[in-house]
């Protein structure tokens, strides 16, 4: 029980004590950290599974993330790109399923201008103004972030991937910076996004000091979203041989994460349901609250390869969405396909304008 009562109560421990619970937990964690974390979720949430329906609308990347199977420089990958009308083609198959929030993904790709984003998300805006538009398409000038926000959209999603800069620096090539990476996070909670953060467990050079400072970053920046889950390695990248992020060691942040940032909306990944079968429902247990499933074209899906063997058919896609709402259900969770905001975040003038109409 060491540190737990404490960080269940104040929502808070210092680096010493952060290290020794993750010390303490790594081989056989508490079943009282895990009963903390939905404890804690559901003083929020209740039993609540938020639905977020994710389209990879591009896997073309400027970057080369030594890590990534999209990386620029992968020369295999079957490169592809979705136009406006076939992201809202997406939109309208998943709005008749039910879903209230569209996750527009993909890599740092300059083909899509600002224009082009402003007049995607207006768009969709204007077909759907009762959901959310959330955007995670990576690191973009301040003004950009602006007129994305003037625009329309609603949340930002951006993984810090690590918060240490000598571990940033070995996971990245040099053109790109950490400071950077934090810079843009700070820039879109000023505007005014629902912003998400997150890194990913069990990557090569990882250790246990970089995860507290992991979480110590995280609760810095008090983002609304965090999205983990473990590392996988792909077969193009030189990380091709490293082994993969423990599932355990995920769960544990997972459930470390609820406690330090008990509002935020945390997803169980697909990262997670595909090193584990039942990842997932792991996931939900260690205090995780949001599903994604896919939205994209399937004969694109395979072609979004961040990592091997990722799942893309079955309970991952949105065609399950029905199969997947009774797996939720069986593990006494509520499905829920509302918009499903953080709930600490008052909706701006577009929201009043939509309960206005």
């Amino acid at each position: 029980m060491l540190f737990i009562d404490k960080l269940y109560e104040t929502n808070s421990l210092d680096r010493n004590e952060l290290k020794e619970l993750i010390e303490a937990n790594i081989y056989t964690p508490e079943d009282r950290l895990f009963y903390a974390a939905r404890r804690t979720r559901e003083r929020y949430y209740g039993r609540s599974v938020y639905f977020r329906g994710l389209i990879e609308f591009s896997n073309y990347c400027k970057n080369n993330c030594y890590y990534c199977g999209i990386r620029r420089n992968n020369k295999k990958i079957h490169r592809y790109r979705l136009t406006k009308e076939e992201i809202l083609d997406c939109c309208a198959k998943g709005y008749e399923l039910g879903f209230r929030t569209f996750v527009l993904q993909g890599g740092e790709d300059p083909y899509y201008t600002d224009e082009m984003i402003v007049d995607i998300i207006e768009s969709i805006r204007e077909k759907f103004p009762d959901c959310a538009i959330t955007l995670s398409i990576g690191e973009r000038p301040y003004d950009s972030y602006r007129r994305f926000w003037d625009a329309g959209a609603d949340r930002y999603l951006l993984r810090h991937e690590t918060a240490n800069e000598v571990h940033y620096r070995k996971l990245h090539p040099s053109v790109m910076t950490l400071k950077s990476r934090k810079e843009c996070l700070y820039n879109l909670k000023e505007i005014g996004f629902q912003v998400g953060a997150g890194f990913m467990v069990g990557s090569p050079y990882q250790t246990i000091d970089n995860l507290v400072e992991d979480l110590l970053f995280l609760k810095e920046l008090e983002p609304h979203m965090v999205g983990i889950g473990p590392f996988i390695p792909h077969k193009d990248t030189i990380f091709r041989d490293e082994k993969g992020g423990d599932v355990d060691m995920t769960l544990l942040m997972l459930a470390l994460i609820r406690l330090l940032l008990p509002k935020a909306l945390i997803p169980s990944t697909t990262a997670l349901g595909t090193v584990d079968p039942l990842g997932r429902e792991k996931g939900f247990a260690a205090g995780a609250n949001v599903v994604m499933p896919n939205l994209s074209p399937q004969k694109f899906r395979a072609d979004y390869s961040l990592y091997d063997n990722k799942i893309c058919t079955g309970l991952e896609a949105a065609e399950s969405v029905e199969e997947l709402k009774q797996k939720i259900e069986a593990i006494g969770f509520i499905p829920d396909m509302s918009r499903g905001d953080h709930i600490g975040f008052y909706l701006q003038k577009r929201q009043n304008s939509i309960d206005i109409n």
